[in-house]
């Protein structure tokens, strides 16, 4: 009884001394986004493919101490959008992820390997692209960007000397940011990030 009430001890001892631990730190991240919009049914001649914007904004980092696992979050002003022809059409938004995280290797340098959701709201560009009336005609006028978009996240990257983490990450749109009135076709953002974050 009593090495049994001794383990219970140890172990609520161990429950309240881990936030007192833990690693909470605050950072800047930024990087380049390479983004198109893949929409459902598109219509003929429609052909988007990638642009490039950046990401920047503040993140913070929890880690519990000795197994490696914590999250992060950011704050991210972040270009997305897509290229038809020669055009670029680029909307802005405030994205708001949630990774879980897992870290591993030297304390030098260490992997990590992220995955969670996000939000995203619209923060500027017109609700209409109209230049899009150029190239695929009337249907250019009925294409709206909507002002919220949720998905997740997937990525993977390097912690170098505890302060510097440079990433690669996948973001996976799961909510409609675009559609075009009168017609069954939506569009949801996808794309490829880098990103170099410092924290402190």
């Amino acid at each position: 009884m009593k090495k049994t009430f001794s383990l219970v001890l140890i172990a609520l001892l161990a429950i309240f001394t881990l936030p007192a631990q833990a690693q909470f730190r605050l950072g800047v991240k930024g990087g380049a986004n390479v983004s198109t919009i893949h929409f459902s049914n598109p219509i003929e001649n429609f052909n988007a493919t990638n642009m490039t914007g950046f990401h920047i904004g503040p993140m913070v980092e929890f880690m519990a101490p000795f197994v490696g696992l914590g999250f992060d979050a950011a704050v991210l002003y972040s270009q997305k959008g897509m290229k038809v022809y020669d055009d670029i059409y680029r909307t802005d938004f405030l994205d708001i992820p949630v990774n879980l995280k897992w870290k591993f290797g030297l304390p030098i340098v260490k992997i990590y390997l992220t995955a969670g959701p996000y939000i995203g709201f619209k923060l500027g560009h017109n609700d209409t692209f109209n230049a899009l009336i150029d190239n695929i005609g009337s249907v250019g006028e009925q294409f709206k960007t909507k002002s919220f978009g949720a998905g997740l996240n997937f990525g993977a990257g390097v912690e170098v000397i505890k302060h510097l983490q440079i990433g690669l990450n996948y973001g996976l749109g799961l909510t409609d940011n675009y559609s075009v009135e009168k017609i069954d076709m939506n569009g949801k953002n996808r794309g490829w990030s880098i990103s170099a974050a410092v924290l402190f």
